[in-house]
């Protein structure tokens, strides 16, 4: 079932971007599973002498967690391991800054009394506590980069290696084909326009990150092209420095053709410089093929990769190097969120996504729960089963849907574990009032789990030693995703759009508590038989 109350055409739940809070840390453990997964896969089955010889980079905390583990442990089952991770603990203090999206960042508990906690992450999940989370994305994204024996990190390690900058050369080619590859497919099967909008819904706009995209993608642009097309990406938004015509010329002049090399205009726009050379190629060139983007970056690639190597000013030179590895790292791990529903071509670069910086839909959420109910197969959504045209008619038509089997995306054992962890939340966390709601007529309580969300969604201005100047409410949403028995599960969203949040302080204990008010209406469609996996959307 799929429904709102809004007296409009506009689909909240399948047509939307919404920031759904706390919903992304269901996203972020499950992606977190998936990996221990893997670490089982590749190292299970050594014997403990082989395991201890493996050497892992310090920062990669996964995979050093996962080889102790299996070392020390005699039962190595998937499922022991998978919850052994789950009670892994994390601190919940918002005292470190964390270098992210391009700069240094703090982030805060929902409770200050959490804040001098370390929760195991079972413990963070049903209490829905911030920080062990950025601190579990951190290692999530340290383990993308790190791992593996060709990482774009180890580049980083000996600067006096002679065959350096032949191994920079064909590390460039290859990474940098497949970073274009990702981008790619961002961009296929859209016109000018939607692309364009894509790069630049990914994109924080500021007014200097807007004028070196702007410069770099139409350099013979007029400078009242240039205006517009800053102002009209910033409306809405503060900034502390005000847009005069006269800060836009300079603006229009320091960032021209030719004033940046290319990685460069990448790391002041924090994205990706060949996520903004393809974009460019494609304004001028909208009908290439992707063979055609390759020949024609031979260049570009190299030149995003060489510059990483330059000895002078070190310390700008780390910072840089931070930046782009995040960058990466954000795109392998929104491949790992796209295989399990997420709806949209990017994620942010920044650890913020933990707790719903990206943004998501109530749909796409309630169909990574269906994967999660469904045992790690993704089912194909099904609106309509039979059509029948022309009764009765020579004419007479019917249609049966195919039914296709759905396609494994996460191991049984990992959705049995996940399943276990929200089940919490709803006995004992952030969703307990709705605990014990649903009942069978023989009076049996119906299984369920499932993870809130709260996103206050507003523009701040920050002063010197973090003062908030004036902070901009923009919409508030609270979110609540479920499972309920064996065949149902879904989402049920509040939103607010606009300055009106303002005048709301609701959090997620109202879509809690509108779910427990419906268990009258629902029960009657819950009841055992013969069911398939069921959404419900409201």
């Amino acid at each position: 079932m799929q429904t709102d109350n809004t007296d409009q055409p506009f689909d909240i739940n399948e047509g939307s971007k919404l920031e759904l809070g706390s919903t992304a840390k269901l996203r972020v453990l499950t992606t977190y599973l998936q990996i221990i997964t893997e670490l089982h896969d590749k190292y299970a089955a050594q014997p403990p002498a082989a395991l201890k010889k493996i050497v892992v980079d310090d920062q990669d905390r996964l995979s050093r967690w996962a080889l102790d583990y299996l070392i020390q442990t005699p039962d190595k089952s998937l499922a022991k391991m998978l919850d052994a991770a789950l009670d892994r603990t994390y601190s919940a203090s918002p005292g470190e800054r964390f270098f992210t999206g391009g700069g240094l960042h703090t982030f805060h508990n929902f409770r200050s009394q959490d804040n001098g906690r370390s929760p195991t992450l079972r413990d963070a999940l049903r209490e829905s506590i911030n920080l062990p989370f950025i601190r579990l994305m951190r290692d999530v994204v340290r383990y993308v980069t790190y791992a593996g024996e060709n990482n774009s990190a180890a580049l980083l390690k000996d600067d006096s290696d002679p065959r350096r900058q032949e191994y920079l050369a064909g590390f460039a080619d290859r990474e940098g084909t497949t970073f274009l590859r990702k981008f790619w497919r961002k961009y296929q099967k859209k016109d000018t326009q939607a692309r364009l909008e894509t790069f630049l819904d990914s994109l924080r706009p500021t007014p200097i990150r807007l004028a070196a995209v702007h410069r770099y993608l139409l350099p013979n642009a007029s400078q009242e092209s240039f205006n517009l097309f800053v102002r009209a990406h910033m409306t809405g938004i503060q900034s502390p420095i005000k847009l005069t015509d006269e800060r836009l010329e300079k603006l229009y002049k320091d960032y021209g053709p030719g004033t940046y090399d290319l990685p460069d205009q990448g790391y002041i726009a924090k994205v990706h410089p060949l996520d903004l050379w393809l974009l460019g190629y494609l304004l001028n060139h909208p009908d290439a093929t992707f063979t055609d983007a390759v020949k024609a970056s031979q260049f570009e690639r190299q030149e995003v990769y060489s510059w990483l190597f330059k000895s002078r000013h070190q310390s700008a030179r780390d910072s840089r190097i931070r930046t782009m590895l995040e960058i990466e790292a954000f795109l392998d791990i929104h491949q790992r969120w796209k295989a399990v529903g997420y709806p949209f071509d990017h994620l942010v670069p920044s650890l913020a996504t933990a707790i719903g910086s990206s943004g998501d839909r109530p749909a796409a959420l309630a169909e990574l729960m269906g994967i999660i109910l469904n045992d790690g197969v993704r089912p194909h959504v099904l609106r309509i089963d039979t059509l029948h045209f022309a009764a009765d008619t020579p004419y007479d038509t019917h249609v049966v849907n195919d039914p296709a089997p759905g396609k494994r995306v996460m191991p049984v054992e990992v959705a049995q574990a996940l399943r276990g962890a929200l089940s919490q939340v709803v006995d004992a966390g952030t969703a307990k009032r709705v605990a014990g709601s649903f009942k069978l007529a023989d009076g049996t309580p119906l299984a369920m789990g499932g993870k809130t969300g709260t996103g206050d969604n507003r523009i701040e201005a920050i002063g010197a030693g973090g003062r908030v100047l004036s902070s901009k409410s923009i919409n508030r949403t609270a979110t609540f995703v479920f499972y309920l028995g064996e065949h149902h599960f879904g989402t049920l969203t509040a939103f607010v759009p606009g300055q009106s949040a303002e005048h709301f302080t609701f959090t997620s204990a109202l879509p809690v508590q509108v779910l427990k008010g419906m268990a009258p209406i629902l029960m009657p469609y819950l009841q055992p038989g013969e069911q398939t996996l069921c959404r419900l959307s409201m």
